[in-house]
């Protein structure tokens, strides 16, 4: 119910904007910043996870045949 109360108090102060001046306004702010605050937090979780991460490689194991190319037989 407040929020129809709401609308009605603004529909008033609508006229009043000049048609040519187009602002985000607050909803425009509003939208920005729970978006950088998503952001935010997404990155502080990935920094976290990444941290988990081990990068060391384990040593290759050596192959069962010798580790000689065969020849080639065309050459």
């Amino acid at each position: 119910m407040s929020a129809s109360l709401a609308l009605t108090h603004l529909v008033p102060l609508a006229k009043e904007v000049d048609e040519n001046k187009v602002t985000p306004g607050v909803l425009g702010f509003i939208v920005f910043a729970v978006m950088a605050v998503a952001v935010w937090g997404l990155m502080k979780s990935m920094n976290k996870h990444m941290q988990k991460v081990d990068f060391k490689e384990s040593s290759p194991e050596p192959r069962a045949d010798s580790g000689t190319p065969a020849a080639d037989p065309k050459v």
